[in-house]
C-alpha cells in the first residue's frame, strides 16, 4: 500500500510531527512524509493567473507543493495532520488548497484521480469542528463526507501548544486505530 502524510504545522517538533511518526510507524516505516513547516512554498498571488492559461506557467512550479500533490495523487492513501489556528486549519493547509490550481488546471482526469485517493485527517483542535469539515470537502470527491480524527488536548489533560498530545497512551492508541481503519467503508468518520 503507497501510503502519504503530510503534516501542515508551522512547528517541526509539536503534535502534528510526533502524529505524522506514529502513522509512519503503524506502518512499518512505508509512508511517505512531508513537512509543511520544512518546506519551501509559495502561496497564490504576485502572478497574472499565469496558471490559467498554463499549469506549467504558475510561477512558483518549482517548489515543494506540486510533488506533494503528486504524491497524493499517486497514493492508495493520504493523512492530512493540521492543527486548529484560532478556529480553522492553519495558513498552510489553505495555501496548499490554493496551489491546487496549477496542479489541476485543464486536467479533469488528474482531479478525479486525487478526489478518489482515500484522505483521512486528522485535527488537533479544541473548537469548531465546523470549519474544518467544510474545509476539507474540497479534499474528498463530491458528496462524500471527510474521515475526520478530532484531537482535543483538553481531553487527555493536556495543552496543544506544548506538543505532548501522543505522551496521553489514550491519544496515542486512538491514532493507532484510526491509522489501521484501512478496510472500513470511505467516508465513514470517527469523531472524538
Amino acid at each position: 500500500m503507497n501510503i502519504c502524510a503530510v503534516s501542515f504545522s508551522g512547528r517541526s517538533d509539536g503534535n502534528c510531527a510526533k502524529i505524522t511518526e506514529l502513522i509512519r510507524n503503524q506502518f512499518d516505516g512505508c509512508v511517505s512524509v512531508f513537512d509543511f513547516s520544512a518546506s519551501d512554498i509559495s502561496p497564490c498571488g504576485k502572478c497574472g493567473y499565469d496558471c490559467f492559461e498554463k499549469a506549467e506557467n504558475c510561477p512558483y512550479i518549482n517548489d515543494s507543493v506540486y510533488g506533494i500533490y503528486e504524491a497524493v495523487t499517486e497514493s492508495d492513501m493520504t493523512f492530512f495532520i493540521v492543527p486548529n489556528y484560532c478556529d480553522y486549519p492553519c495558513s498552510l493547509f489553505f495555501a496548499f488548497n490554493e496551489r491546487s490550481q496549477c496542479y489541476f488546471q485543464k486536467n479533469p482526469a488528474r482531479l478525479e484521480k486525487y478526489l478518489s485517493v482515500r484522505k483521512k485527517f486528522i485535527v488537533v483542535s479544541n473548537t469548531n469542528r465546523e470549519n474544518f469539515v467544510a474545509a476539507f470537502r474540497y479534499q474528498v470527491a463530491e458528496g462524500a463526507e471527510p474521515e475526520i480524527l478530532f484531537l482535543s488536548a483538553k481531553r487527555f489533560g493536556k495543552k496543544s501548544i506544548n506538543g505532548d498530545i501522543t505522551d496521553s497512551e489514550e491519544a496515542e492508541e486512538l491514532i493507532k486505530q484510526y491509522a489501521k481503519m484501512e478496510l472500513k467503508e470511505f467516508g465513514d468518520s470517527l469523531k472524538v
